[in-house]
């Protein structure tokens, strides 16, 4: 009787007692034979997939025992789960997967269907133990997390809890029919993602289902296996009963398959069944698996807390290991001395391999830790942009006039910041086959503020298209396609809106290289449309002026353009570091900006700027990190550190301090992460007296970034700081009443130069 929790010798036990009391089958049957009748599974290969649910539970019963000692840091295991054994069995070892957390025996199935020699599965064990131990060996993330993941498995790593990873798989399943989509999996290969109940009712869940379905609603390839690992937990919440199955047999658009994940073979056939009909149809398809968790959510988890004694009874009753050991010794394939002694063995193999784990080296320093964070190689980023200008002045000159209908914004004038990213992303699309552009608006419409107008004209559909209106899915998109070897240039209409999706970029975008260490990449540039100071249309969801979010990520990179004449240059070094790099990069477009024509006076057309020509890309060329200063007069009162709208504030109220004998420098950071720290600790000292202008909020703005960054680069001046009040942005002329303005810019310089 269970007194407490289901400890590893209570489940090591009961699995000799109850294999031991099976009676074997006389006379044994052939290998090649059927498990059962009318089941696909034979058994021998029953044996081989009994082989890798052997280890996948043994490293859960390592993974306690290094804990014991302080020597181990994840006991998140996979007892009870191993029937997804038989989903990675019916699977190609190419066709790529995302995996949930319990899939031990997938892995080491997927190991053992890619190896051509050796000992498959102490490799794949290994590779577990390296990560429960934060090896800086270990083959996917280098001791940084214990995730499943390896390049040539096709197994993509995923630290999702709450099915995160599953927008990302739509994506992934989509990206083979957008144009010039890479050939990194073969043309018929299916993504598996695979998630456990409790997820079902997560929002990100939700909209990853709904995005399937709409796409086969709309007769789009998407050859994506939904597996839900079904053990009725979430940690210690129960799943109701039925509420899983109806919740995903109810979806539209998702073919519905279910099976015993404790029964090998019923799990073998129906997985085949499902994975075959979704290669074949190319359509999407959820695998319900019931299963059992045992030994609780992680080790520190005592049951007991929320479950009764006989409940926990019936699961081990359910062991999908005893499960198996039945069909083979009932079966005719194996004694349960056989079955015993290979258990043994491999227990004694798999104890052995985390020993000698124990001595490898850990990572040592803090660089280590962050070094594939932000891997950036500006003199190959700066060769794409002078590769990418000599193929438009050259052999794509014809394309490019005809791209822009012969009219060359080079010779159509100076351009407003709207036109000038259109005509970047043009540039773009037509530079970079695989570019997709994509969001809410974009293509029929052309945007809302008509960013994106006549693309989807000049690309066709496959390449610029709209979207359902969801942040997560449309971010999902990017991630799956940047993982195909696409570059996918999405939009995000509002900031506001990004908040509902957020997590696509913290928890997915900007970490897949520190999980996998570069071994896999999603390539991004998301444009967003934000901050405040439109006129007669706004609230606060139309006028976000918040970046704390982005800026927090790290690894992202954060641009914002304040003149036409650094748009198209910055866009085009996020697009060369997402080609080169693998970057993420959100590009935060001011909208208050996008069709402002003057500067001082109306009619004057100062802050248009001409579009500058091929052969021009590269000496206007500006790296990640690197700031912009305007001189106004003698430029030697006073520095004003700024971006976005404050950056034409902050021009116009210098231009009055000129008028009254001060000079001031303006410096447009236009990089919001990494902040040009350099730039600005250069041209503080310049003066000694720095105004920071900082149109996001006084908790948690920008500012406070720049005044960290000029007290740790040691500047010792005299600095003040004006900031947007912490308050949503209001409806109407109330606006003005939190958001900086250029009285406050004029009060805070003179404060300073009086002093």
């Amino acid at each position: 009787m269970l007194v407490r929790v289901t400890t590893p010798q209570q489940l090591d036990e009961r699995f000799r007692d109850a294999v031991s009391a099976l009676q074997p089958r006389d006379p044994m049957r052939a290998p090649g034979e059927p498990v059962r009748e009318g089941s696909a599974l034979t058994g021998e290969r029953a044996r081989e997939l009994f082989d890798a649910q052997l280890t996948s539970r043994h490293l859960d019963l390592a993974a306690r025992w290094l804990r014991s000692f302080n020597e181990g840091f994840y006991t998140i295991g996979s007892s009870g789960h191993e029937g997804n054994a038989a989903v990675a069995a019916v699977l190609r070892p190419d066709d790529p997967a995302l995996l949930h957390y319990r899939s031990g025996a997938f892995y080491c199935v997927r190991a053992a269907s890619a190896a051509s020699a050796g000992d498959f599965l102490l490799d794949a064990a290994r590779d577990v133990l390296r990560g429960i131990v934060a090896s800086s060996l270990e083959p996917i993330s280098g001791g940084r997390h214990k995730v499943f993941g390896r390049s040539d498995l096709a197994i993509i790593p995923t630290t999702s809890t709450i099915a995160s990873h599953l927008p990302r798989a739509v994506g992934l399943a989509l990206a083979p029919s957008l144009k010039g989509a890479d050939s990194s999996w073969p043309a018929d290969a299916i993504v598996v993602a695979s998630f456990g109940d409790a997820s079902v009712n997560h929002a990100t869940a939700t909209a990853a289902f709904n995005t399937a379905g709409y796409y086969e609603h709309l007769g789009q390839d998407l050859p994506l296996l939904l597996v839900c690992e079904d053990n009725g937990f979430g940690i210690s919440v129960s799943s109701p009963e039925g509420w899983v199955a109806a919740a995903l047999s109810s979806r539209p658009g998702l073919r519905y398959f279910a099976a015993d994940g404790t029964d090998l073979a019923a799990a073998y056939d129906t997985a085949r069944e499902a994975a075959d009909w979704v290669r074949e149809q190319r359509k999407p398809a959820v695998l319900h698996l019931s299963v059992v968790r045992l030994m609780g959510h992680a080790g520190a988890d005592a049951e007991v807390a929320y479950r009764a004694a006989d409940e926990i009874s019936r699961d081990l009753a359910r062991d999908p290991l005893i499960g198996t050991a039945r069909l083979l010794i009932e079966g005719g394939f194996a004694t349960p001395d056989d079955l015993i002694s290979r258990y043994d063995e491999l227990g004694w193999q798999v104890r052995k391999v985390a020993e000698e784990v124990l001595g490898e080296p850990k990572l040592a320093t803090a660089a280590e830790v962050a070094a594939p964070l932000a891997t950036r190689r500006p003199l190959r980023t700066s060769k794409h942009i002078t590769d990418t200008a000599t193929r438009a002045n050259g052999a794509g000159s014809a394309l490019r006039s005809q791209a822009f209908g012969g009219k060359l914004p080079e010779r159509a004038g100076p351009l407003t910041l709207a036109q000038t990213i259109n005509a970047t992303l043009t540039d773009a699309l037509l530079a970079h086959p695989g570019a997709l552009l994509f969001g809410e608006d974009v293509a029929v419409k052309g945007g809302v503020y008509g960013v994106t107008k006549n693309l989807r004209e000049r690309f066709g559909a496959t390449r610029v298209f709209d979207t359902l209106l969801d942040e997560t899915s449309i971010l999902g998109l990017g991630l799956g396609a940047g993982l195909a070897g696409l570059l996918p240039i999405p939009e995000i209409q509002y900031l506001a809106y990004l908040h509902n999706a957020e997590d696509q970029l913290r928890g997915e975008a900007a970490t897949m290289a520190f999980f996998s260490q570069g071994a896999f990449r999603n390539p991004m540039v998301v444009r967003v449309a934000g901050l405040a100071y439109q006129q007669n249309f706004g609230g606060h969801f139309h006028n976000d002026n918040s970046v704390a979010v982005l800026r927090d990520v790290p690894g992202l990179v954060l641009a914002v353009p304040s003149r036409p004449a650094d748009a198209a240059p910055l866009l085009r070094s996020c697009l060369a570091a997402a080609a080169v790099d693998g970057t993420v990069s959100v590009f935060l477009e001011p909208i208050a900006l996008y069709h402002t024509r003057d500067l001082f006076q109306q009619g004057d057309n100062e802050w248009l700027a001409p579009y500058a020509p091929p052969g021009d890309w590269v000496g206007a060329h500006i790296p990640v990190g690197r700031a912009r200063t305007y001189p106004v007069g003698s430029a030697e009162d006073l520095t004003i550190l700024t971006f976005g709208n404050g950056v034409r504030m902050s021009l116009r109220v210098a231009a009055q301090l000129a008028a009254e004998g001060y000079g001031s420098r303006v410096v447009d950071l236009r990089w919001l992460s990494p902040l040009p720290v350099a730039d600005l600790v250069r041209e503080a000292s310049a003066t000694g007296r720095v105004l920071i202008v900082d149109e996001t909020r006084r908790s948690g703005g920008v500012g406070e970034g720049i005044l960290a960054a000029l007290v740790d680069g040691g500047f010792v001046g005299a600095v003040r700081r004006i900031a947007s009040v912490d308050s949503p942005v209001p409806l109407g002329p109330a606006a003005q009443l939190v958001l900086i303005g250029e009285d406050a810019i004029t009060q805070g310089a003179h404060a300073l130069l009086t002093r």
